[in-house]
């Protein structure tokens, strides 16, 4: 069967997927690694990597287009897994990432989608920020300067909606360790895969020239797959 018929029969359970962050099948094996979250199948002929920033709108227009058709089409079928990884950009986006590791592996999904599908509305909220507002954003204190960014942008929110209790949200926004971890790999991510923008994407390890978009990796994908079947 041609993937694009998979495809087209399968988008309307887009919206389900992006809103609880999995579905059947692999899309339920996460695997936390010291650079991102593998979800789906650990052995899986397609291997995808997704470079991404939280305050990154084209990051936010893939999570829309493209997260749901590829977990339908590749990772729920155990043909492809995909691995999350950041680079951070600035405070407000080391602080959402913070929070999307925050708890059990399992949550990062569910915690990666809420923030990319209210991104327009935090982001919008960061854009109209005082000069007051900012400078407690650039506060040396990395608690301190977490809670302002939280609280200005209703990041306690979020979490709340995703199940969490305001004393779980304020120990990841605390977490110093998690903070210089999440640093460290985007230091990596451009030194070792040469990654300069995102969203950027790795396939079996090969970074993808021009591929910033869905409808950029759809083909790439699709061409893999079909490559893999005749094998």
């Amino acid at each position: 069967m041609k993937l694009k018929r998979i495809l087209g029969a399968t988008l309307l359970a887009a919206t389900a997927v992006l809103a609880t962050g999995a579905s059947k099948g692999w899309n339920q094996t996460i695997e936390r690694t010291d650079g991102g979250h593998i979800i789906g199948n650990p052995d899986a002929d397609l291997k995808i990597t997704e470079f991404i920033s939280y305050t990154c709108p084209h990051c936010a227009k893939f999570a829309r287009e493209g997260e749901a058709p590829l977990q339908i089409a590749y990772i729920g079928s155990g043909k492809g897994s995909l691995e999350v990884r950041h680079l951070i950009l600035n405070q407000v986006d080391l602080t959402a990432a913070m929070l999307a590791w925050c708890g059990d592996k399992d949550k990062f999904p569910g915690n990666h989608t809420a923030f990319m599908l209210q991104q327009d509305v935090w982001l919008g909220e960061a854009r109209k920020a005082s000069a007051g507002q900012t400078a407690r954003w650039r506060n040396a204190n990395l608690r301190e300067r977490n809670r302002a960014i939280a609280t200005d942008l209703k990041f306690y929110t979020i979490m709340e909606g995703r199940g969490y209790t305001r004393n779980e949200t304020e120990i990841c926004l605390a977490d110093t360790a998690m903070a210089d971890q999440l640093l460290t790999n985007t230091q990596r991510n451009s030194e070792v895969h040469g990654v300069k923008g995102t969203p950027s994407f790795l396939l079996n390890g090969e970074l993808l020239d021009a591929t910033h978009s869905w409808q950029a990796l759809e083909p790439k994908l699709n061409d893999a797959y079909l490559a893999l079947s005749k094998d």
